[in-house]
């Protein structure tokens, strides 16, 4: 059979590749259980995006299928064998900051900005139009291609728990929404409610209380914003002062107001995905840091100084006392990413805690249970994804590698993240791509892009791979 040169035939498909990436990232395929629909559980706007994926593929030739309006499917080939290209039209929150539409998908300067269009719509587009190229190509397979679509991937995986429940089990398959050359081990992911238990408040008059606080809206996000409500009964114009030369201190962006006789502050920091904390700046954390220095009510006091002692400037779980790293997949990290104090109610942390393959979440659990007995706090709610894994002399591996180093000309390597993929659903499952070695990643960021040259250099790369793998 001729050589096929893969990189040849994307591009006498991009301007529809890139008009398709663009319709899908027009969609605000944002998690709103708030107003769920009967055909829509998880908000209309995922829906949205996953029906606009079934009905391309269906106009393509692939067999469609919807399933719980959760997520779906898309499939072509024979064989007993299925590979699976697992993809999540989900994406989270747009945040601030924007110099464009979120939404828009704005092509300049050779990217597309838009919220997904690196995680994961761009990629998942890239991987469509990897499987259109193997179908209409006619290539012999000895195996059925099934991309599986997601909807809720940023949130509780509730769509490919529901379509596992109901579907078959790829024997192999990869995930188009991290980074290349291969990504083989992903950190287990628990994500935890810490809840503070309401405290007998101190007699006396209060000059400072807190009425509202609150800073991030996903566990897996560092939050870029924060704000405080504050009751205080003299001396406001020193609180404002203070304020303002802790956030100039740590060059902090902050604004200060009064609203109904109530001191208002925000502070903006800068978002990143939760799995690596230091790449953002959390905002809540720094306004929490602030809070913990003032004289405040006692509830409100115990909950920032913990806040404080624990979290502040310490992603590792150094003070938690959870800390732990190995060779395999580095350091734990914590991401405070859901901040929250009420008068009424008093404190909340949900974060979430990325730990290496080798660490037992029992026993870190166990350490956090006694900790937060101590100082006054109890885990209300305790998700916990296991870590993965995969061998690097597996098939699926080796026969990445050499697609990868085909279609680059560079070395492939193996990699371990703190993100979770849906590569994790499969025994034989790894996240590859899209995301180039020396490339900054600016998922869950504002102004998210993807290089264009990118999108359609990782269509060749899944392309060749379908190929090679279902052969």
């Amino acid at each position: 059979m001729t050589k096929i040169n893969w990189m040849d035939e994307v591009e006498k498909r991009k301007d529809v590749l890139l008009k398709d990436t663009q319709n899908l990232l027009h969609i605000k395929s944002l998690l709103d259980e708030e107003n769920p629909l009967p055909d829509a559980p998880l908000g209309k706007g995922v829906k949205e995006a996953l029906d606009f994926m079934l009905n391309l593929g269906e106009k393509d030739g692939f067999v469609p299928k919807n399933v719980g309006n959760l997520a779906g499917h898309l499939e072509f080939g024979e064989g007993e064998e299925l590979l699976g290209i697992l993809c999540h039209v989900d994406v989270v929150p747009e945040g601030d900051g924007w110099t464009s539409d979120p939404f828009a998908a704005e092509i300049r300067q050779g990217k597309i900005f838009a919220r997904g269009a690196i995680d994961d719509k761009g990629p998942t587009m890239a991987a469509y139009y990897a499987m259109k190229i193997v179908k209409e190509l006619g290539l012999p397979l000895k195996k059925r291609v099934r991309m599986i679509i997601g909807t809720d991937e940023e949130s509780d995986w509730r769509c490919v728990e529901h379509y596992f429940e109901h579907e078959e089990m790829p024997s192999l398959g990869f995930a188009p929404d991290a980074d290349f050359p291969i990504i083989n081990a992903e950190k287990g992911i628990a994500d935890i409610d810490m809840v503070q238990k309401l405290s007998v408040e101190e007699s006396g008059s209060v000059k400072i209380e807190v009425q509202s606080f609150t800073s991030g809206k996903r566990y897996n996000m560092v939050p870029d914003h924060a704000t405080v409500t504050l009751n205080i009964i003299e001396n406001q114009m020193d609180v404002v002062q203070r304020f303002t030369d802790f956030m100039k201190q740590h060059q902090m962006e902050h604004y200060s107001h009064v609203e109904n006789g109530e001191l208002i502050l925000e502070v903006k920091g800068v978002s990143a995905h939760g799995m690596e904390p230091k790449k953002g700046i959390n905002a809540g954390l720094f306004l929490a840091e602030f809070l913990s220095k003032l004289a405040l009510n006692r509830t409100a006091s115990d909950y920032f100084k913990f806040v404080s002692r624990y979290f502040f400037n310490d992603s590792r779980g150094v003070n938690l006392g959870v800390a732990y790293s190995d060779d395999i997949s580095g350091e734990l990290t914590i991401n405070p990413g859901k901040l929250s104090y009420s008068g009424q109610t008093g404190g909340s942390i949900g974060l979430t805690c990325r730990y290496p393959v080798t660490n037992k979440m029992d026993a870190t659990k166990e350490k956090l249970d006694e900790l937060l007995e101590e100082k006054g706090f109890a885990i209300e709610k305790f998700k916990d994804t296991k870590p993965h894994h995969v061998d690097e002399n597996e098939f699926l591996i080796q026969t990445l590698k050499k697609v990868y180093e085909e279609q680059t000309g560079d070395k492939a390597y193996l990699i371990a993240i703190g993100g979770g993929t849906y590569a994790r659903s499969l025994k034989s499952g790894v996240a590859f791509g899209p995301l180039f070695p020396g490339r900054p990643d600016i998922a869950h960021q504002k102004d998210e892009y993807i290089e264009i040259d990118d999108l359609l250099k990782a269509t060749a790369i899944y392309a060749q791979a379908i190929y090679e793998l279902a052969q």
